[in-house]
């Protein structure tokens, strides 16, 4: 069953759900997490002391509203838009993701975020 949680950036706060696979159930097993995010276009992305390799749900196609976990950088990466490599709507990532999640509510209001100093994902 997924793991309902609350993504906040800033003043932004959005609704969203880890995925039942074995990785997202270990990074809902670190929550909360505050960190100070990186931003990439349209894509928050921060470290986790969790370490994984690609898994069955690896993918570099991405949808906005996605939450992926990108095994080089050890980083979960929040889509909410184009990211520099995009050449259209949809987030293009550096290389693939872990899929673990995805935003429930309104991911474009991230934007809102840019500059955000934090970013804390709470269990809902």
């Amino acid at each position: 069953m997924p793991t309902p949680i609350t993504i906040t950036a800033g003043t932004v706060t959005v609704a969203a759900e880890l995925a039942d696979t074995p990785l997202a159930k270990r990074i809902a097993g670190i929550l909360p997490i505050e960190t100070r995010p990186n931003e990439w276009g349209d894509e928050f992305y921060f470290a986790l002391s969790v370490r994984s390799d690609l898994d069955d749900t690896a993918t570099a196609r991405i949808k906005v509203g996605d939450i992926g976990f990108w095994p080089p950088g050890n980083a979960m990466a929040i889509f909410f838009g184009p990211t520099p490599m995009s050449s259209g709507a949809d987030p293009v990532p550096a290389s693939a993701v872990c899929l673990i999640g995805r935003i429930t509510g309104d991911a474009t209001s991230l934007r809102k975020a840019s500059g955000a100093r934090t970013i804390r994902i709470d269990k809902a």
